[in-house]
């Protein structure tokens, strides 16, 4: 027997962007091939789409984790790695996508809706792409970003043209038995419905849904009972139907009583959705009230008490018996009557098409703030510095060396001396945290080097180790000529004793 899923909370995973590719053209009598590193193929998206063959997510409580496939990574001879495969997970009409902090992202409605769950990495550029006048054979390329990762939850809010509400055991499920082909669970007990039921009306040339809502009882807006967990089936009912036990032996309770305690509750619940489709709250949608089971003599005798009262609320009032099929036609034109002038006065739900807002104009990309852990570091936070970082290969010089430029140029070291910051102050973007130096320089003209090395990086003015051994040498080795008397100490040249001026400039140093 299929179990209805009304919520269920899923996670997301994108597929990871390839990598780019560093490759240099090798081919006969052609030195200088040029770079041909292709670029790495985008990861493949997580989608929801409306599906009107799904009604449950059932599959999603099951199957709660979703990943998408990656793109493959670039290679040489200017060939692109494979686009990730989209997942696409069909989803029922009416499903609102809430993200992990509360927030409704999305509210699907309407048959090919979509909403991208989780959005697919970039492939990383080849070097290929990245060469210019400056790097004519860049010995780098650019990682692919991950994919994204999001936890989020699905509801289920049912799409019917009717809602019929009551308390447990009024008949809500008989009468949706005999109005429509469904076949609901009918029993002599209090919540025997335990999952929402949708019908399929016919009246004459119209055709609507109704739905039978999980019995509510008094408390109901405050999660008593099934309360919350399928009060929000109602919201996107465009008439709501008073389904009444004339019959109930219950002490305290009668027609009139029943009403005033369910119309309480639905004027304390608060839809999520009202902005979304303009239906206004629970408490001002069209009513209709219907008295059940007057094929017993006192719930007739009831119901002819209470008629009057009822009606002089401005709300139509019908009799019925779900048993004896007594009534039920006038009440389904009746339905049929209100959906047509609601459907009149509201268009059909349609898929929503992406909207692309584009970037003002003096949007910068990124902010800068102090970093509260490093006292005198900052954090630059925005999506294209986090993502350049994301793709630099950081044991590759001549990678970090293109960053830089790209920061630069993006107005990142400005920014920093705008607020003061000093040479060798911490600065992280996304997960990484290094040393600023405003002295690299920055532009086209970059000087040309070995492949994967950045000159502007190997610059410094202190006497590196490399070179006081050198200084060291020179030193013991004119030493050594002197003990070995080759020559007085005026005619010997330091010629030869390999010392240069700059070695004894070095040694002078040292010392």
């Amino acid at each position: 027997m299929s179990r209805f899923v009304d919520r269920v909370k899923i996670d997301a995973t994108a597929g990871n962007g390839g990598h780019g590719c560093t490759s240099v053209h090798r081919e006969k009598f052609k030195p200088l091939g040029g770079p041909d590193g292709g670029n790495g193929g985008r990861g493949g998206d997580v989608r929801l789409v409306v599906d009107p063959q799904v009604h449950t997510l059932l599959d999603f409580h099951f199957r709660p984790h979703a990943r998408a496939t990656n793109g493959q990574p670039g290679q040489g001879g200017n060939r692109a790695g494979r686009t990730g495969q989209d997942l696409i997970l069909p989803v029922p009409d009416g499903t609102v996508v809430i993200g992990d902090d509360g927030e409704i992202l999305a509210d699907l409605v309407g048959e090919g809706t979509e909403f991208i769950a989780a959005q697919g990495g970039r492939g990383g550029l080849g070097n290929a792409a990245l060469a210019s006048r400056a790097r004519k054979a860049p010995g780098f390329a650019l990682l692919g970003e991950p994919g994204e990762e999001r936890e989020l939850v699905l509801e289920l809010k049912s799409v019917a043209d009717v809602g019929l509400v009551g308390f447990p055991s009024a008949g809500k499920s008989s009468l949706v038995s005999v109005l429509s082909a469904a076949k609901p669970k009918i029993a002599d007990y209090p919540f025997t419905t335990l999952a929402p039921n949708l019908g399929v009306v016919t009246a004459g040339a119209e055709v609507f849904t109704v739905a039978d809502v999980p019995g509510l009882i008094p408390g109901a807006s405050d999660g008593r009972g099934l309360g919350l967990d399928f009060l929000r089936h109602l919201e996107r009912c465009a008439v709501l139907a008073h389904v009444v036990d004339c019959a109930t032996l219950e002490p305290g309770r009668d027609p009139v009583s029943d009403i005033d305690a369910l119309e309480a509750e639905l004027a304390a619940y608060q839809p999520a959705l009202v902005a979304d489709h303009s239906l206004g709250d629970l408490a001002d949608r069209p009513r209709i009230v219907i008295l059940n089971k007057i094929d017993i003599p006192d719930a007739a005798e009831l119901a002819d008490l209470v008629e009057a009262e009822i009606a002089e609320r401005g709300w139509p009032v019908f009799r019925i018996s779900a048993v004896a099929h007594l009534g039920l036609s006038e009440l389904t034109y009746a339905l049929a009557e209100m959906v047509r002038e609601y459907r009149s006065k509201h268009a059909k739900p349609v898929a929503k098409r992406p909207v692309i807002r584009p970037r003002a104009v003096d949007e910068s990309g990124f902010t800068i703030v102090d970093d509260p852990d490093i006292e005198g570091g900052f954090i630059v936070r925005g999506a294209q510095p986090e993502r350049w970082i994301r793709q630099t290969q950081f044991e590759n010089d001549e990678a970090v060396g293109y960053l830089a430029d790209r920061l630069n140029r993006l107005g990142v070291e400005a920014e920093l001396v705008k607020r003061g910051a000093q040479p060798g102050a911490s600065v992280t973007i996304g997960a990484v945290t290094f040393d600023w130096e405003p002295t690299t320089p920055m532009g086209d003209a970059v000087p040309v080097t070995g492949r994967g090395t950045d000159v502007r990086l190997e610059r410094n003015e202190r006497i590196g180790a490399a070179e006081r051994k050198l200084a060291r040498k020179a030193r013991r080795e004119a030493s050594d000529d002197t003990e070995l008397g080759w020559g007085d100490a005026d005619d010997f040249d330091d010629d030869d004793a390999g010392v240069d001026d700059h070695a004894e400039n070095a040694v002078d140093d040292e010392q």
